[in-house]
């Protein structure tokens, strides 16, 4: 309740009245594989990014990516926004309803607070001058229906696109911005006590912080999340 979270969606209805199976119809296999005909979602994402030598080949691999179900329901691909070459690289979580509709990440209320918040230590994602300019993608390129948060099977098969993404784009430093993409990258969640601590996301320096989302609900956050911007800064500056 305090993310904001105020009902369950699901992507299929539940039969609450359906007979229960008894124990030993549900006894799990010893040995657990993939259904004859199921495809390996992930194996597939890997094999979609292998050999993909450029932005513009990774968003049309991923664009063509056909195993992730919330595609269907959403109306635009939203690969990235900002200058590539940027020094700093935040990645959020997924499209909103102002994203799927533009086809850009953060563009809502949560991503005008982005931007005034990055304009304070004087990054704009429009600049074209690498050390002045961002670079924002998200984990998933489609909006999950209802704005639900990503399963992590979707995740787990974003994953090697991501991977692919940061290694073309070069950032100095990545911004996790929200539980999510702390999933993606670090294997964790819980961003309140990771928020503010520098950790290492694909072999390069990563800050969490807090989502503009989360700060719009709880503006008394904004002081901590000014003080990550800072450290942001500070080692821009620092160059390390």
């Amino acid at each position: 309740m305090e993310l904001g979270a105020t009902e369950a969606i699901g992507d299929v209805p539940v039969d609450r009245y359906a007979e229960v199976p008894r124990k030993a119809e549900v006894a799990a296999p010893a040995v657990v594989a993939l259904p004859v005909g199921e495809v390996d979602c992930v194996a597939e994402a890997r094999a979609a990014v292998r050999g993909v030598q450029s932005l513009a080949e990774l968003a049309e691999a991923q664009g063509a990516f056909e195993h992730c179900e919330i595609r269907k329901g959403a109306r635009n691909f939203v690969f990235s926004d900002g200058n590539p070459a940027s020094r700093v690289m935040v990645i959020g979580e997924a499209p909103g309803r102002d994203e799927d509709i533009e086809g850009k990440p953060f563009v809502g209320r949560a991503g005008q607070l982005l931007d005034r918040m990055f304009a304070a230590i004087g990054l704009v994602r429009g600049a074209e001058d690498p050390a002045k300019s961002l670079y924002i993608t998200n984990v998933m390129p489609w909006r999950p229906p209802g704005n639900r948060t990503p399963e992590a099977a979707e995740i787990a098969m974003m994953l090697p696109f991501l991977e692919r993404h940061v290694a073309l784009a070069e950032p100095e430093i990545i911004v996790l911005m929200g539980n999510t993409p702390c999933s993606a990258a670090l294997g964790q969640v819980g961003i309140l006590k990771l928020r503010g601590q520098w950790v290492n996301a694909f072999g390069r320096p990563a800050l969490p912080m807090t989502h503009p989302a989360y700060l719009l609900r709880n503006p008394a956050a904004k002081r901590e999340a000014w003080a990550d911007l800072l450290a942001v800064q500070a080692r821009l500056r620092s160059g390390a």
